[in-house]
């Protein structure tokens, strides 16, 4: 029985898992003491925790089923569907997270797509949305932890994250709406049986304070234990259910990974090795750890061996490109779609694997242009 229990987690929870060893694992080279403490970064996780509070309150009353309903609703072209679907989690993403944007929108392009009889499109558009989601995250400090993360961690300006990541944003919005558009003309009627509606128009109006909160606690205008105790008061006072809906399994696993790449810097030799390997390319040497141990704990690894922050960011986020496990949220698309009735896996695969090899070869082709390779 524990047995089966163990491997329920372990195949519920890789990353945490994986990230859990790891941790074990240093302990054995770097023993506990005080200094643990100081590799935890307490804001990132504040940050992360108030987020997804507000993110799971909007998603809870409908918000964004709603917006996917209004704009998909009617008469359409079909590369006019298309394109909205892979549309919205590109621009979703920048907010609400590239998971939850994917969660939310790849289940409703397998319900479209089979309302208009276009299921043959499942496996390119759940692609699409995929990629569109990965990349569109980059954009925002909110986009996904990773940014969350190294934002924080070396304390950037507004200024200085946007001037890095907007030329990367623009050429993947331009490639994911012109593959997006390449489809067969024709014009499809798209209605919902069961039309979706904001279900409390007053708690919504309330998270998307919040939301605004959590914007300005991001940007340094408020202090960040001054938006949890708010968050966690406004949760206690008006929807504790939201305490639930919260992925603590993702903040545990910074967790891990902070004690893991704490205890991992402490030691002389690993620490000159990573600093050498960093050191020659912080783009590609992120990059491909990205492939193997996927972004977030990526850059929570090589945080502490570069000051490069702007070949370090962009590494962990053009790495989202690659490997199914390059992003961890590649694997939610994966999943709703091996669901699906003759769900074809290996085809799904080889269509990611193609797109997703063409945006690297593309994003990492305009890093060097830009000068970021070395």
């Amino acid at each position: 029985m524990r047995y089966h229990s163990l491997r329920a987690f372990v195949h519920g929870e890789p990353v945490l898992s994986a990230s859990l060893v790891c941790a074990v694992i240093s302990m054995f080279f770097a023993p506990p003491s005080a200094a643990y403490l100081g590799y935890i970064d307490t804001r990132v996780l504040i940050l992360l925790f108030c987020l997804m509070a507000v993110v799971s309150g909007m998603q809870k009353y409908g918000v964004f089923d709603l917006l996917a309903q209004k704009l998909l609703a009617g008469r359409h072209a079909l590369r006019t569907i298309v394109l909205l679907l892979t549309l919205l989690p590109f621009f979703t993403s920048m907010a609400i997270t590239n998971d939850v944007a994917l969660i939310t929108f790849v289940p409703f392009a397998i319900l479209v797509l089979g309302l208009v009889g276009q299921r043959a499109l499942l496996i390119p558009v759940i692609v699409l949305q995929t990629v569109a989601a990965n990349l569109g995250s980059m954009v925002t400090p909110v986009g996904n932890p990773q940014n969350l993360f190294l934002y924080a961690s070396y304390e950037l300006s507004a200024g200085q994250f946007f001037g890095v990541v907007l030329p990367f944003a623009l050429v993947s919005l331009v490639g994911v709406a012109a593959l997006a558009l390449c489809r067969k003309s024709c014009t499809l009627q798209v209605s919902f049986a069961e039309p979706k509606q904001i279900t409390d128009g007053k708690r919504v109006t309330f998270f998307g304070v919040l939301f605004i909160l959590c914007l300005l606690t991001v940007f340094h205008v408020l202090p960040d234990l001054a938006l949890l105790g708010l968050v966690c008061l406004s949760l206690l006072l008006i929807d504790r259910d939201i305490f639930r809906r919260i992925d603590y399994g993702l903040l545990l696993t910074f967790v891990c990974f902070f004690l893991f790449a704490g205890n991992i810097g402490s030691l002389d030799g690993v620490r000159t090795s990573l600093q050498n390997i960093v050191g020659s390319s912080p783009l590609l040497a992120s990059l491909a750890a990205s492939q193997i141990i996927s972004n977030v704990p990526a850059a929570v690894l090589l945080r502490s061996f570069t000051e490069n922050w702007q070949a370090l960011l962009l590494g962990v986020n053009i790495g989202g490109l690659g490997t199914p496990i390059a992003s961890l949220a590649s694997l939610i698309s994966f999943r709703f779609y091996a669901h699906t009735p003759e769900a074809k896996p290996g085809r799904y695969l080889a269509w990611f694997t193609l797109i997703n090899v063409v945006g690297l070869v593309i994003l990492v082709a305009l890093a060097w242009v830009l000068g970021y390779l070395g």
